[in-house]
């Protein structure tokens, strides 16, 4: 089993630190909030979508560090990203925690700093509260865009 030292490293304190876009948005395509009751972490999203990519993004985290480092990666490269590329980092978190999967790579390669989090289950929850927010808020524009539509008929 990895050591504590290893999930609460310098580089998840230097990305939990310099986390951004903690200011939420005023009018949101899609907004959710994801909670672990466990730890009480809460990590809430708001996002803008804008020719199929995210062209805002703005977050709320009362999370514990592990979440925070999470939190501020996706802070750093949603912007530009498309829908099915966040599923998809998602999915990547997912099964590097809970399946021994590979991290994930490219831009996205911080996150593999939270690798040793597998070990850890109570931890893998908050660890990935900012994965499920961001998947319910495309989930909450895309309903929202599809009303729009609707009553546009």
């Amino acid at each position: 089993m990895a050591d504590l030292d290893e999930i609460y490293n310098t580089r998840i304190l230097e990305l939990a630190g310099a986390i951004s876009g903690t200011e939420r948005l005023s009018h949101p395509d899609g907004t959710a909030t994801g909670h672990s009751k466990l730890c009480g972490s809460t990590v809430t999203v708001d996002l803008n979508l804008e020719d199929g990519r995210v062209s805002a993004f703005g977050q709320s985290v009362k999370a514990c560090l592990l979440g925070q480092a999470s939190a501020s990666v996706m802070a750093r490269e949603i912007i530009g990203s498309t829908p099915e590329e966040l599923r998809q980092v998602s999915r990547q978190m997912r099964a590097m925690l809970k399946e021994n999967g590979a991290p994930p790579t490219g831009r996205w390669g911080d996150l593999a700093v939270l690798e040793p989090v597998r070990n850890y289950k109570a931890r893998q929850t908050s660890t990935l509260l900012v994965f499920d927010a961001v998947e319910r808020a495309l989930d909450d524009a895309a309903a929202r865009s599809d009303a729009s539509l609707q009553a546009a008929r």
